[in-house]
C-alpha cells in the first residue's frame, strides 16, 4: 500500500504556475506533484490506527472496550475477560479485513493506472516510462486510442493543421469527438525528436483547479509570446481518437490534474441506522448506569442494615474498611464495587453479539444482491455487485436519487424513426386500409438489402418511404439529399466499410438514415461534397457553411451544381418556421401537426428547408460575409446578421424525428421510483436542450406539467430573480389549489387534503438550471432558495455541470434536507458525486470502470436500480429493523431478570442464570431464529414489492425502526422480564415436589426462568416471521429442541456441573409446565391480539397487499407485446417541440471544414461504431376481471419482470356497489379503469373477504385516493 505517496508535496506559495519544457532542474524547485495518483484510504502505516479510529467511532465498540478494562479488574468482575475479548476482537478483525479488502481493490486499480506506459522524451530520446514517473515539464508522445497521461499542452500531431481528436466521455459523459489544435509554431516540430528535445519554452498558467472547460496561460518561446486557451489542452482522462500520434507538454500531473481535482475524497460511510444506534446506545448506557446506581445505593443500605450481621459467615475482603473501626466506610466501598459489578452483569442490554450478528446479516444481504439473477445483464455478462457490506439497509431509505444522463439513462445511440415530407407522415407501418398500426415483434422491417451501403442495425417499418424514394418522388429525394449534404460529418473507409465520424450523435443518425435509403455521403474536401444516389455519384461544390450555434439553432450549407446555387437548411422548427416563404403556409400547418405527434412520442425533431439563390446576389452576400468573418469587433453578431439575411424565404421540405435510445426500462423505472416517493435529480454535463429532451423521453418531465422553470441567468442577480419568480409561482399555485379544496371539503378534512395539495402541486413543476447559474445558486446566500424551489418540484435537471458541482449539489441536499441520498453514474465525471452521496451506484458502461471502482454497489443498467431499491433495499431495511427490534426486546427481557433478582439477593451482583446459560443465550439458544428472520423474511414477495412502490415509503420515514419503536421494544422486553421472573418466583416460592423435596432454590428458579425465556422469545420471533421457509422452521423449532436436549445432557451426572439434576427435577413437576404455559399465554396472546386488532381496524398497505398476494390465484389476462412505440394515430394535442440539435454540444465543424483543417489527406483509423439497438417496451390489454390475478402471475414467475408500461388500476367503488357499466380510459400514459357503476367482478369478490374499510381503501395513497397499483 503506497497511498502516502499520493499526497501533494509542500510547495512554495504561488500566484501562477511557471515551468519550462525539458528543464527538470528548473521545474523541481517548485516541487510540483508527480503523476502518481491514489484513491485509497489507507497505506501500510496508517491502516491500523486509522481503521481502529474509524471502528471506535461506533460508540458500542468504545463501550465494549471500557467493559473489557473493567473485567480486567478482579475485585470488580465475576466473569472472565475472555467473554469480551474474543467477540470484540472478532468484530474488529472482521471489519478490518473487509475494509482492507476494499482498499486493496482500490490500490490495485490505482497501480493499474500508475503503471501504464507511455513514450517519454528525456535526454534527447524517446523511452517507455510508467505514468507515475511523469513530471511537469516533460514531453510525452501518445498514440491512437491511448488515454491522455496528464493535463498537457498540445505541441504537434500527425494530422493536417495540427488537429487532434479526443473523446471526453470520462470527463463530461459526452461520447462525440472533440477537436484540439496545436499552435502553428510548435506544430512545425512534428515528429522530429531532435527538434522536440530542444524545445525550451516557458509556460505561465493558472494554478491547478477543477474547472474543466477553462484554461488561461501563455507560452514564451524564441522571444515570442503566444496565448494559450482550452482548445490547446488535452486533459487527463480523455482518449486519443483518429490521430496516429501527438506530442504534449505536461502542465498538471497526478492529483493536480483537473480530473483528479474533480474526483472528491473517499469518505467513511455509515448508515442512518448506525447513527441512530449510536444515540440509542448512549441512552441504553445511561439507563444501565441508572440501574447500577439503584443497585449500588440499595446495596449500601442493605450492607448497613443487614449485611454487617453476616460478616462472621461472609467476611469482607481485606481492602474493605471495617464498619466499627472506620465509621461504616465499608458499605460505601462495597457499593462502589457492586456498581461496577452490575455494569458487567447487566451489560447484555447491548451484547457484543449484536454487532457480530449485524455484520453477518449485512454480509448475507450483500450476497443476495450478488446472486440475484434478475440483476444480471446477459448481453454484457455483468451481474450486480455489492462492493460494500455496510450500507445495504440504507438502500431501503433513499429519498433523493442523483443521476448522470449519458450512459446512465441513455445509450447515447440515435435512431431515425419517423419523418414528415411534403405534408405526408412516414414511419408507422400501414395496414391494407391505410390505418397506422402498432409495431409488434412480428411486424416486418423494411428490406434495405439491395443497397450495398445499408447497415444491418438500421430498422424502419414504413416500406412506402423506400418505394417512393426509388420511384423518383422529388419531395422525398430532396429531403434525403438535404440530410446527405447538410452536415459536418466526416467519412472514411476502414476494412472496406464506410465509417462516419459525427460531431453529435443526431447528425450521425440523420446521415446514416439517408445512407440506408440510398443517398450515401461518400467524402468531402474543403470545396466539394461527394454523394452517391442509388449507385450514381454526384459532386457538389461547397460554397459556404453557416454553422450551428446555440443562438441560431440551425445550420445551412450553400452548394453549387450545374450552375445552380442552393441553400440547404435544417434546424429547430421555431427558427425554420419564422423564415419560411408565405406560400408554405398550408404545408407548414400539416408539418406542424406531425411535429406535435413526434414531440408527443418524445422524439427529437428538425425541420428541413431549401432555397434557390441568385448567383449575383450570392457574390455580393459572400463579400459581406467575408467582411464579417474577418472583423475584430462584434464578429459573432455581424456573422449572425449576415446569415440571417440569406436564410429568409425558405421553402419547407419536411421534418425528421429521431430517438435517443434510452436504456431499457428507464421510463418505467423512473415512474415507479417516483411512485415510491423518491425524487430524481439529473446532473449532467450535457447542454440544456439535451437534458430537457431526455427529461421528456424518460418521463421525468411530462407534457402535463404546468411549468418547467428554466434558470439560465449569467449574473447573480438574474439567477436569484429567476428562482424567486419560480418560488412565487409555486406558492401561488398552492394557494389556488387550497382554495379549490376548501370549496369542496369541510373543515374536518382540510388538514388531510393539505398534504395532497402539496403533493399534487409539486408534480406540476420542474426545474432546469445550467452550470453557470448553478455556481451562483450554490453560494451560501442562495443555496437555501435553490433547495426550497428544487424540493418543491417534481424533477430537477442540472445541465452543463462540472463533476465538482455534482458533488456540491449532493452535499447540499444531504446537509440541509437530512435525507438519504443515492448517486448513480457510469463515468469518471460521476465519481465525485458517487463518493459524496450516502449510497454510490456505478454502472458498468462504456465510459470505463472509474465509477464502479468508486461505488458502493454496481449494476449493468439503470433499470436494475428499481429492483435494487424496491426489493433488496426494502427487504434489507425491513429485515434489519425487525432484527434490531427483536434483539433489543429479547436482551432486555433477559438482562432485567438479573435486576429483579437483585432485590432478592442482597444486591450482591449474583446472577439469576448460570454462567453457561449467560454465555450461550445469544450465541446458541436464540441466535439462529433471528438470523434466519433477518436473512430470509419477506412481508410481500419481490413482484408485489415492485407493483406497489408505496410499500417503500416506510423506510424513508423510519417507521420500522426509530426511537419510538425502540422504546416500545424496550417496554415489551421490560414487561416480559417482569412476567418471566415473578410468575416462576411466586409459583415456586417455598414449594416442594410430590416427594417433599424443596424446589424453591436459586438454581431451580434460574432454570425455570431461563427455560420460559427461551420458549417465549423463540415463539415471539416466530410471530415476527412473515415468510416461512424450511430453514426458518428448522432453526426455530430446532433451537427449542436443542435447548432442552442440551440442558438435560449438560445438567446430567457425567458432566458434574453445579446444576446437576436440576433440569430433570424441575421438568418432572407440574408447576414448571404450568409456569411455562401461563407465561407464554400472558406474554404472547396480547401481542397477537393487538396485531389482529390493528390489521382489522387500521390495516397498513403491507397488510392489504399481503392479503392480495395470498388470495390471487387466477391466471393473468392475455398480453400483446408492443415494440418501441405506439401508433401515432391517436395523439395528445398538447406537445413541446424538441430539436435534435440539442445534441450538438458545441459549435459545429463548419469553419474547420471550409478551411480544409479537418480533412484528411489519407484514410485513417476509425474509432469504431456502435451498434444501433432496438429499445423494447411493452403494453398489455388488461381487463378488470383479471386485475387481481396479475400479482400472482408476477410472484409465481419470480422473475420480477413486468410490462414496461406501468399500470395504475384505480378502483373507485360507490357505497352500495350497484350495477352499471364500466369505463376505461388512458390518462398520462397510465391505464385507468373506473368501477364506480360496473357489475361485481372477480376483484370485487376477492375484496369481499376484507373488512369494509380495507376493501374501500385497498391501497391508500398519501393523497387519500384508493388504488391498487398493478
Amino acid at each position: 500500500m503506497l497511498g502516502g505517496l499520493c499526497t501533494r508535496k509542500k510547495t512554495p506559495k504561488e500566484d501562477v504556475r511557471r515551468f519550462k519544457g525539458n528543464d527538470p532542474e528548473f521545474n523541481r524547485q517548485f516541487q510540483y506533484s508527480n503523476n502518481y495518483i491514489s484513491t485509497s484510504k489507507y497505506n501500510v502505516l496508517t491502516f491500523l490506527p486509522k481503521n481502529l479510529f474509524e471502528q471506535f467511532q461506533r460508540i458500542a465498540n468504545a463501550y465494549f472496550l471500557i467493559l473489557l478494562i473493567l473485567q480486567l479488574i478482579p475485585e470488580v468482575s465475576s466473569l472472565t475477560p475472555l467473554t469480551t475479548i474474543v467477540p470484540l476482537a472478532a468484530v474488529l478483525l472482521i471489519s478490518a479485513v473487509k475494509d482492507a479488502i476494499d482498499d486493496i481493490q482500490r490500490h490495485r486499480s490505482d497501480n493499474q493506472v500508475n503503471n501504464r506506459t507511455t513514450w517519454l522524451l528525456r535526454d534527447g530520446k524517446l523511452t517507455q516510462a510508467k505514468w507515475r514517473s511523469i513530471e511537469v515539464g516533460d514531453i510525452v508522445k501518445m498514440e491512437n486510442n491511448q488515454f491522455v497521461t496528464a493535463d498537457m499542452l498540445l505541441l504537434s500531431t500527425s494530422e493536417p493543421n495540427s488537429l487532434c481528436y479526443i473523446e471526453t466521455a470520462a470527463l463530461d459523459g459526452e461520447t462525440n469527438l472533440k477537436v484540439r489544435q496545436a499552435l502553428p509554431e510548435t506544430a512545425r516540430m512534428e515528429d522530429c525528436v531532435e527538434r522536440l528535445s530542444t524545445f525550451d519554452g516557458e509556460v505561465i498558467c493558472d494554478l491547478p483547479n477543477n474547472v474543466l472547460d477553462k484554461f488561461r496561460g501563455q507560452l514564451s518561446w524564441k522571444g515570442e509570446t503566444y496565448s494559450l486557451d482550452n482548445d490547446k489542452i488535452l486533459l487527463r482522462g480523455c482518449r486519443l481518437r483518429n490521430t496516429d500520434w501527438c506530442y504534449g507538454l505536461v502542465v498538471y500531473a497526478g492529483r493536480e490534474t483537473k480530473l483528479m481535482m474533480n474526483s472528491g475524497e473517499t469518505k467513511f460511510k455509515r448508515t442512518h441506522i448506525d447513527r441512530l444506534m449510536n444515540l440509542l446506545i448512549i441512552g441504553i448506557f445511561v439507563f444501565l448506569v441508572v440501574m447500577c446506581l439503584v443497585c449500588a445505593v440499595c446495596c449500601a443500605v442493605w450492607e448497613v442494615l443487614v449485611g454487617g450481621k453476616f460478616q462472621i459467615y461472609l467476611p469482607r475482603e481485606s481492602f474493605v474498611p471495617d464498619r466499627e473501626k472506620e465509621g461504616g466506610g465499608g458499605a460505601v466501598v462495597i457499593a462502589i464495587l457492586v456498581f461496577f459489578s452490575y455494569i458487567i452483569v447487566l451489560n447484555t442490554v447491548v451484547p457484543i453479539s449484536l454487532y457480530v450478528s449485524v455484520e453477518m446479516i449485512r454480509f448475507g444481504h450483500s450476497w443476495w444482491i450478488n446472486w440475484d439473477k434478475e440483476l444480471y445483464d446477459a448481453p454484457t455478462d455483468t451481474p450486480a455487485k455489492s462492493r460494500t457490506t455496510t450500507l445495504n439497509e440504507e438502500l431501503g431509505q433513499i429519498e433523493y436519487i442523483f443521476s448522470d444522463k449519458t450512459g446512465t439513462l441513455t445509450q447515447n445511440v440515435m435512431t431515425f424513426n419517423k419523418c414528415s415530407i411534403g405534408g405526408r407522415f412516414y414511419g408507422d407501418p400501414i395496414d391494407e386500409n391505410g390505418v397506422p398500426r402498432d409495431v409488434t415483434e412480428k411486424t416486418p422491417t423494411v428490406d434495405f438489402s439491395r443497397n450495398p451501403f445499408s447497415e444491418s442495425s438500421f430498422q424502419f417499418y414504413d416500406s412506402r418511404l423506400l418505394q417512393l424514394a426509388r420511384s423518383g418522388d422529388e419531395a422525398i429525394q430532396g429531403f434525403f439529399r438535404l440530410l446527405c449534404l447538410c452536415h459536418t460529418v466526416m467519412a472514411e473507409e476502414k476494412d472496406g466499410r464506410l465509417i462516419y465520424q459525427a460531431q453529435s450523435p443526431d447528425e450521425g443518425a440523420l446521415v446514416s438514415a439517408a445512407r440506408n435509403f440510398g443517398f450515401v455521403f461518400k467524402s468531402r474536401t474543403p470545396s466539394t461534397i461527394t454523394i452517391e444516389v442509388f449507385g450514381e455519384e454526384e459532386v457538389y461544390e461547397l460554397l459556404s457553411i453557416l454553422d450551428f450555434n446555440n443562438v441560431r439553432k440551425r445550420m445551412s450549407v450553400i452548394l453549387r451544381r450545374h450552375g445552380r446555387i442552393r441553400l440547404l437548411c435544417k434546424g429547430a422548427d421555431s427558427t425554420i418556421f419564422e423564415r419560411l416563404h408565405p406560400k408554405c403556409s398550408v404545408l407548414k400547418e400539416l408539418t406542424n401537426s406531425h411535429l406535435n405527434d413526434f414531440a408527443q412520442d418524445g422524439l427529437r425533431t428538425l425541420c428541413c428547408a431549401i432555397k434557390d439563390i441568385d448567383p449575383q446576389y450570392y457574390e455580393s452576400w459572400k463579400r459581406r460575409h467575408h467582411e464579417a468573418s474577418t472583423s475584430v469587433n462584434d464578429r459573432d453578431q455581424r456573422l449572425d446578421s449576415v446569415c440571417e439575411e440569406i436564410e429568409q424565404d425558405l421553402e419547407l421540405i419536411g421534418a425528421s424525428a429521431i430517438e435517443d435510445k434510452l436504456q431499457d426500462g428507464v421510463p418505467d423505472t423512473i415512474a415507479n421510483l417516483a411512485l415510491a416517493g423518491i425524487k430524481i435529480w439529473v446532473l449532467t454535463g450535457d447542454k440544456q436542450e439535451t437534458a430537457i429532451n431526455i427529461g421528456y423521453s424518460c418521463r421525468l418531465l411530462t407534457e402535463d406539467m404546468k411549468e418547467v422553470f428554466i434558470v439560465d441567468g449569467e449574473k447573480f442577480e438574474e439567477v436569484e430573480k429567476q428562482l424567486v419568480d419560480a418560488k412565487d409561482e409555486i406558492e401561488a399555485r398552492k394557494e389556488e389549489k387550497k382554495a379549490e379544496v376548501e370549496e369542496k371539503t369541510n373543515v374536518l378534512f382540510r388538514k388531510k387534503h393539505s398534504s395532497a395539495v402539496d403533493s399534487s402541486t409539486n408534480s406540476e413543476f420542474a426545474l432546469v438550471i445550467n452550470g453557470l447559474s448553478l455556481s451562483h445558486a450554490l453560494s451560501k446566500t442562495m443555496e437555501s432558495l435553490l433547495l426550497e424551489v428544487g424540493c418543491q418540484c417534481h424533477a430537477v435537471i442540472c445541465c452543463r455541470v462540472t463533476p465538482l458541482q455534482k458533488a456540491l449539489v449532493v452535499e447540499l441536499v444531504k446537509r440541509r434536507m437530512k435525507s438519504v441520498t443515492l448517486a448513480i453514474g457510469d463515468g469518471a465525471n460521476d465519481v465525485s458525486m458517487i463518493k459524496a452521496a450516502h449510497i454510490g451506484v456505478g454502472i458498468s458502461g462504456q465510459e470505463g470502470m472509474q465509477a464502479v471502482l468508486a461505488s458502493d454497489f454496481s449494476v449493468a443498467q439503470f433499470r436494475f436500480l428499481e429492483r435494487l431499491l424496491l426489493v433488496h433495499g426494502r427487504w434489507s431495511y425491513l429485515r434489519m429493523a425487525k432484527f434490531l427490534r427483536y434483539f433489543f426486546y429479547k436482551n432486555f427481557a433477559f438482562t432485567l431478570c438479573h435486576f429483579w433478582f437483585a432485590f432478592f439477593c442482597g444486591f450482591s451482583a449474583q446472577t439469576v442464570f448460570d454462567e453457561a446459560f449467560i454465555s450461550l443465550y445469544n450465541l446458541c439458544y436464540t441466535s439462529l431464529p433471528v438470523i434466519a428472520l433477518a436473512l430470509l423474511d419477506q412481508d410481500v414477495n419481490d413482484g408485489y414489492s415492485r407493483i406497489y412502490p408505496r410499500l417503500y415509503t416506510p423506510g424513508q420515514r423510519d417507521l420500522f425502526f426509530n426511537k419510538k419503536v425502540f422504546g416500545m421494544s424496550v417496554a415489551e422486553g421490560t414487561v416480559t422480564s417482569v412476567v418471566l421472573f415473578f410468575v416462576p418466583y411466586l409459583t415456586f416460592k417455598e414449594s416442594t415436589n410430590p416427594d417433599g423435596v424443596d424446589i424453591s432454590g436459586h438454581r431451580a428458579l434460574g432454570f425455570v426462568v431461563a427455560s420460559i425465556l427461551i420458549v417465549v422469545v423463540t415463539l415471539r420471533c416466530a410471530l415476527e416471521t412473515a415468510h416461512w421457509t424450511g430453514f426458518n422452521h428448522f432453526v426455530s423449532w430446532g433451537s427449542l429442541v436443542f435447548y432442552f436436549v442440551f440442558i438435560l445432557i449438560f445438567y446430567s451426572e457425567p458432566f458434574g456441573y453445579s446444576y446437576e439434576g436440576v433440569a430433570t427435577t424441575m421438568m418432572a413437576t407440574a408447576p414448571f409446565w404450568f409456569s411455562l404455559f401461563l407465561c407464554t399465554v400472558l406474554l404472547l396472546v396480547p401481542v397477537v391480539s393487538v396485531a389482529l386488532y390493528r390489521r382489522m381496524t387500521r390495516p397498513t398497505l403491507t397488510d392489504k397487499v399481503r392479503l392480495l398476494q395470498q388470495r390471487s390465484k387466477t391466471t393473468v389476462a392475455s398480453q400483446v407485446r408492443v415494440i418501441r412505440r405506439a401508433s401515432s394515430s391517436v395523439r395528445s394535442q398538447r406537445s413541446v417541440r424538441r430539436s435534435g440539435y440539442a445534441f450538438a454540444h458545441q459549435g459545429g465543424y463548419g469553419d474547420l471544414i471550409t478551411s480544409g483543417s479537418m480533412l484528411h489527406l489519407r484514410p485513417k483509423t476509425a474509432s469504431g461504431s456502435g451498434s444501433v439497438g432496438r429499445a423494447v417496451t411493452s403494453a398489455a390489454v388488461l381487463t378488470a376481471a383479471a386485475a387481481a390475478s396479475l400479482p400472482q402471475r408476477l410472484s409465481d414467475d419470480q422473475t420480477g419482470r413486468r410490462s414496461a408500461v406501468s399500470y395504475n388500476m384505480a378502483y373507485e367503488e360507490d357505497g352500495d356497489g350497484g350495477e352499471g357499466t364500466g369505463n376505461a380510459h388512458a390518462q398520462n400514459g397510465v391505464f385507468i379503469t373506473d368501477l364506480e357503476s360496473r357489475p361485481r367482478t372477480a376483484t370485487d369478490m376477492l375484496l369481499n373477504d376484507v373488512t369494509e374499510k380495507t376493501r374501500t381503501d385497498l391501497s391508500m395513497d398519501t393523497d387519500g385516493h384508493s388504488s391498487v397499483r398493478l
